[in-house]
């Protein structure tokens, strides 16, 4: 169930919302809002910013996967290089608005959780066990 309590106020030089969405903008602010002092400390930009590392992970493995599959599909004469383009676009334009939609409900306060990552990017913040 998603938590649609909207969270206020400041830590650092940021509001907590923009901690949050500053999170996904690379891995390099995640990581940095895991080590830094106050913001580790916080639960809400500690979990958008293990979800965003969470999310690089699982976007990395992808595109190891994505790879393996065009060597096999430029086997296929005409149909392969095709096949290639489409699902690499698919692929592309899928993570941009997944992570559009993480950025603007970070925006918005929410602690919106993605399947599977969310749950233990929630665990790892000091949230619920959700398992």
């Amino acid at each position: 169930m998603q938590s649609m309590v909207r969270v206020e106020g400041r830590i650092g030089i940021f509001p907590l919302n923009i901690a949050g969405a500053l999170a996904y903008l690379t891995f390099v602010p995640a990581a940095a809002f895991l080590l830094i002092e106050p913001y580790k400390r916080d639960r809400f930009v500690r979990f958008h910013s293990l979800q965003c590392l969470m999310a690089w992970v699982v976007a990395l493995a992808l595109a190891a996967a994505l790879r393996l599959a065009s060597i096999v599909l430029f086997m296929i004469p005409v149909l392969g290089p095709l096949l290639v383009v489409l699902l690499g676009v698919m692929v592309c334009l899928a993570a941009v608005f997944l992570w559009g939609v993480m950025i603007v409900k970070a925006l918005q306060g929410e602690m919106f959780r993605l399947p599977f990552l969310g749950q233990f990017a929630e665990h790892y913040a000091g949230g619920e066990t959700v398992i």
